[in-house]
This record gives C-alpha cells, structure tokens and sequence, in this order.
C-alpha cells in the first residue's frame, strides 16, 4: 500500500500505563524553548498560547523534560495551564544536563535523578508526575541504580509511571525486571530513523511507544498530514508527539488524531 493510499487514522485512545487515557496526538514542547533549545524563546507569549491552544483542540498529553531549555519548557507549562484539566497528562523527563546550545550530557547517578525530579514537581506544581521518564541511560552508571531511583520515587507517590528514553530491547527488558515500565520514547518516523524491533516490543507487552521527531525535526519533504498519519497507522500503541510554535501548524497536526 502507497503512503497516499492509506486509510484515515483512526484517532482513538489509548491508556498509558492502563489509568492514563490520552488522545493518540499529543504535545511535545521542546520547541517552545530558545535556539538550540537553550533559553526562552522570543516571544513567550506565543508558547503560552500555543500551550493553551494545544490543550482548547483536544490535546491531554503534554511531553516536555526539565533539559528543555532547560527548565524552560516546564516553567511555561505551568504558567500556561496550571491549575490543570483532570485530563491532561504531563510527561517529563530527568537525566540530561546542558552545557549549551545543542548540547545534551547524560548523568544517571541517583542522587542527581532525584534532585531532577523534585525540581520538575516545583517548576510544574505537581505533588506527582503523571509519566516521568529516564531521559538517557547513562552508560557510566549501573541502569538498576537509575531505574531503582525512580521505582524508589514511585513507591514515595511522587511518580505515577515510568518510562525510558532512547533505549533498545534489552533495556527495556532489563528496567522491567526492577519496575513495571509504562512507555518508551525513541526516535521513529517516515524518513526512516528509528527501531521497528522496539516498536514491535512495545506493542507486544502493552507499552506506549512516543516517536520522538516525528516529523523528522522538520527535515521530511512530506506533509506532516502524511507524516503522522503514517505514523498512527503503524500500530495502536504509537503516540505522536508532534512539536510546534505555530499555532496554524499545531492546528493542522492535531486534525491528524484528535477528535473534535
């Protein structure tokens, strides 16, 4: 079947973790934030908007992370829709540190997990995080140790669910023997990054699987239309989170799944 001949996505639910139901298109934040995703963007009034607008079309699943920025796209966040809807979901995510323009460091140790998370439930307001997710594995550190940490948060109520980020199978496998894992964000779209064998897994063993890029950072030569349908077409358990700062172009991608 050709890409121009594929049927309407069907735009659905689907319940992350099991309690968490959201619609298939979601939000993802990062470029609500600076150049380089360092700084506040230029006009901030624009992302509080596109927050808010976000949310008016039918959008109750927000993805952000505390690197954004950093800080930067949490902060808005809460100034844009705190106090929040009952159904909206906030994703975030801890274990990246920035030392500038377009550069990410992963640090897993667990006091620095813990500290991550306290400060996203202060820049949100939240006494819990809906789906807060290890942003990278870092490899100078034992993963049990990392995911150890936030199943510790977890069993404290400071976390709901967890999820893992940029990770292959056998990650997957080996953070489920320490906690029950409820999504799983890696690169995956049209232009042909991304790992099948992961998608497949996760559709396997009931997890959410959030393609990050899913437009191709905006390198596709096709519509996003095409593009996120494609993706919704994939499998049930796939979840786009398309990321935008224009409000005719965030319009045009939640027409793609959300229901209106």
């Amino acid at each position: 079947m050709s890409i121009e001949t594929l049927p309407a996505a069907t735009s659905g639910t689907y319940c992350i973790g099991g309690d968490l139901p959201v619609h298939r298109i979601g939000y993802g934040t990062m470029q609500l934030t600076g150049p380089g995703h360092w700084g506040y963007p230029v006009d901030i009034d624009n992302a509080v908007q596109v927050l808010r607008r976000a949310v008016e079309l039918g959008v109750n699943h927000i993805d952000t992370a505390d690197a954004y920025g950093p800080d930067v796209a949490e902060t808005l966040i809460r100034k844009a829709l705190h106090p929040y809807r009952e159904e909206v979901v906030i994703a975030t995510k801890g274990g990246l540190t920035r030392q500038g323009p377009n550069r990410w460091t992963p640090v897993g140790r667990p006091p620095y997990l813990r500290q991550c998370l306290e400060m996203s439930l202060r820049r949100l307001d939240l006494d819990s995080i809906d789906l807060y997710y290890l942003h990278r594995v870092d490899t100078e550190v034992p993963l049990e140790d990392q995911v150890g940490a936030l199943e510790l948060a977890r069993e404290q109520g400071k976390i709901r669910h967890i999820g893992l980020s940029k990770v292959t199978v056998a990650q997957i496998q080996a953070a489920q023997t320490i906690t029950p894992i409820a999504a799983v964000q890696n690169k995956f779209c049209l232009a042909g990054d991304g790992d099948r064998e992961v998608l497949d897994y996760c559709e396997q063993n009931g997890l959410a699987f959030v393609p990050y890029a899913p437009l191709g950072a905006g390198n596709l030569s096709l519509t996003p239309r095409v593009a996120l349908r494609w993706l919704l077409e994939q499998s049930p358990a796939v979840l786009p989170i398309p990321g935008t700062a224009d409000l005719a172009h965030l319009a045009e991608n939640v027409a793609v799944g959300v229901p209106r």
